[in-house]
C-alpha cells in the first residue's frame, strides 16, 4: 500500500507485470511479427525439403494459426515456469492441533531490557522540520526519532493515534463505538486483516479447527469505499460478518493512500488490541489454508521467538529492493532516493555474509506473526513511524529499525524462507486483475450422435460420414479454444 500509484504490485505477480509492461512498450507486438516472420522462413524451408509429404501436412503447416499456436505455447511455457518459481511452497512440517495448543507457552515471553512501553499523545501535533510524517503519527522530530532507539526499562514513544483519549476514538482510524468495545477484549489469539480502497476480495480461510473458530477472533479491517461496495453486493449485513472474519469499519481514515492506511492495522495491532498476547496478521490478498495454532507453533513457540516474517523470495539486499520498487513505479523515485541516502548516512550497507546469521534485510511482509510483548511492540511502533515519515514501502524500512535495536538488546526475528510461507497462506490476485481476467470458458457437452434413419436399409450397416464432415466440428472446437486462450492470455498479461 505506497504513497504513490496504485498500479501493479511486484511481489509475487513480477512476471505478469514485465509483460504489461512489454505490451505497453510494443515488445509484444514485435515478439510477434518477429515469430510470424521466424515461422515463415520455417515454413518455407519445410516446404523446400519436405515435398513428398501429403497434401494436408501442408496444409497444416501453412495454417495461418501456426504462429500464433507457437507464441501461445511458448507463452505458457514461460508463465508456468515463472509460476513454479515465483508461488512455489515448500513442505512445512506442522503438530496436530491439539499438540500445538498444548505448546502454547503459559506465560509471556521476557522483555529484553524494555518492560514499560508507553506512546505519545498530542492533541495539536505540528510539523517541525522539512521531512514526511502526519498529524495521525505526530511528526516526531529526528531527535525523538533517534531517542526512541535508545533502548530502556521505561520508553515513551510516537505510535501512531497521538490524538485522542484512546486508539479509535477521535483519532483518525476510528471505530464505531460497539467495536471499540469488542477491540477491547482479552484474547489469547486473534487473527486480523485489511482492505482499503476495495483493492482486495475476502479470502476464507480454510482448514481452521473447531477450536481455533470458538477461541480465535478474525478480524477484518475495512473502510468506507469498502463496506459501501460489500452492502452493494449483499456480502456485508447488519451482522458484520463474513464466514469467520469480524468485519470491523474505519472512519476518518488518516491518509489518501488506501496502502498506506493499510499500514495502520499491519504494524499496530498491539495498540488497536491491547489486551492480546499474540497476533497472525494476513494481507487482504491472502488466504490462510493451515490453522493459527500451528502456524504459531511452527514459527514462534518452536523457535523460542516472538516475531516472525518471511525473507522476500527473491531479494535481501535493502538497496536491490529500492531500485526494484524505482523500475516497478511502487513510489516516487526521488522519495526512494531519499530514504535510502538518509538510511546510507546513518551506516545501513548493502547485505552482506558478514552480516550473518541475519540471512537477509528484505522481508516479504505479507504475513507478520507475533507474540505482543513491549520489545516487539517498540519494534513495530518504530517501524511504523519509518513508514510514516518516509515513503510506505515498508520493506525498505525493516532491517534499519530491525539492525538498531538489535545493537541495543539481545533480541533477534525469525526470518523463515518465503516458500515456507506459502505453505500456509495461497496469495491470490488484487481486485482490478481479477476484473479483467475473462470468465472460465465453459466445458463442452459431447452429446451421443442421433441414431441414422435406417428405415429401407440394411440393419447392422452404419452410413459412413465424409472425412471432412467429420473433422468439422472438432476442427471448429479447436479454432474456438484456440481463440479463448490467445484471448485470456492478452488479457492476462
Amino acid at each position: 500500500m505506497n504513497g504513490g500509484s496504485l498500479g501493479l504490485r511486484t511481489g509475487s505477480y513480477g512476471l505478469l507485470q514485465n509483460i504489461n509492461r512489454a505490451i505497453a512498450g510494443g515488445e509484444i507486438s514485435k515478439s510477434l511479427s518477429n515469430v510470424r516472420k521466424s515461422s515463415t522462413k520455417m515454413l518455407s524451408g519445410i516446404r523446400e525439403k519436405e515435398r513428398p509429404l501429403p497434401n494436408a501436412w501442408y496444409r497444416y503447416i501453412g495454417c495461418r494459426k501456426f504462429s500464433m499456436l507457437l507464441l501461445i505455447a511458448f507463452a505458457l511455457l514461460v508463465f508456468a515456469l515463472g509460476s513454479f518459481v515465483v508461488n512455489k511452497a515448500c513442505p512445512v512440517c506442522y503438530l496436530p492441533v491439539d499438540q500445538a495448543i498444548a505448546s502454547m507457552p503459559s506465560s509471556s515471553s521476557a522483555s529484553p531490557v524494555l518492560h514499560n512501553l508507553t506512546y505519545v499523545l498530542n492533541e495539536n501535533p505540528i510539523k517541525s522540520e522539512p521531512h514526511g510524517g502526519s498529524d495521525f503519527g505526530g511528526y516526531p522530530s529526528l531527535k525523538q526519532r533517534n531517542d526512541s532507539f535508545d533502548i530502556k526499562e521505561s520508553m515513551a514513544v510516537h505510535c501512531g493515534f497521538v490524538k485522542g483519549s484512546k486508539p479509535g476514538h477521535g483519532t483518525g482510524f476510528d471505530f464505531d463505538e460497539s467495536d471499540l468495545a469488542e477491540l477491547q477484549q482479552f484474547h489469547d489469539i486473534i487473527v486480523a486483516s485489511a482492505i482499503f480502497g476495495n483493492y482486495d476480495i475476502i479470502q476464507h480461510p480454510q482448514n481452521i479447527s473447531e477450536e481455533a473458530k470458538k477461541n480465535i477472533p478474525f478480524y477484518m479491517f475495512v473502510d468506507e469505499e469498502t463496506e459501501a461496495f460489500m452492502k452493494n453486493r449483499s456480502i456485508l449485513s447488519s451482522s458484520k460478518r463474513v464466514g469467520l472474519w469480524r468485519i470491523v469499519v474505519i472512519h476518518n481514515v488518516p491518509y489518501s493512500d488506501a496502502r498506506r492506511n493499510g499500514k495502520v492495522p499491519k504494524l499496530l495491532l498491539h495498540r488497536i488490541f491491547p489486551n492480546v498476547r499474540y497476533s497472525i496478521w494476513i494481507d487482504g490478498k491472502l488466504q490462510l489454508v493451515v490453522d493459527p495454532y500451528q502456524v504459531l507453533e511452527r514459527f514462534l513457540w518452536r523457535q523460542n521467538a516472538n516475531f516472525a516474517i518471511s525473507r522476500h523470495y527473491r531479494r535481501f539486499d535493502v538497496f536491490v529492493e529500492a531500485e526494484a520498487n524505482k523500475a516497478a513505479g511502487k513510489y516516487d523515485n526521488s522519495s526512494i532516493d531519499e530514504q535510502v541516502d538518509f538510511y546510507k548516512k546513518e551506516g545501513l550497507t548493502p547485505y552482506s555474509e558478514a552480516k550473518l546469521p541475519i540471512t537477509s534485510d528484505v522481508p516479504e511482509g505479507c504475513v507478520l506473526i507475533k507474540e505482543h510483548i513491549p520489545i516487539t511492540n517498540l519494534f513495530t511502533c518504530l517501524w511504523f513511524n519509518e513508514v510514516d515519515r518516509f515513503t510506505s514501502r515498508d520493506q525498505l524500512s525493516f532491517a534499519i529499525v530491525r539492525d538498531k535495536i538489535m545493537t541495543k538488546v539481545d533480541w533477534s526475528i525469525n526470518m523463515f524462507l518465503d516458500c515456507e510461507r506459502r505453505n500456509f497462506v495461497i496469495q491470490s490476485y488484487h481486485r482490478d486483475l481479477l476484473e479483467q481476467m475473462p470468465p472460465p470458458v465453459p466445458a463442452v457437452v459431447r452429446r451421443p450422435p442421433a441414431l441414422p434413419n435406417t428405415r429401407g436399409k440394411t440393419p447392422g450397416k452404419r452410413i459412413p460420414r465424409r472425412g471432412r464432415d467429420r473433422r468439422s466440428g472438432s476442427r471448429r472446437h479447436r479454432k474456438a479454444a484456440a481463440s479463448n486462450r490467445e484471448q485470456f492470455l492478452l488479457n492476462a498479461v
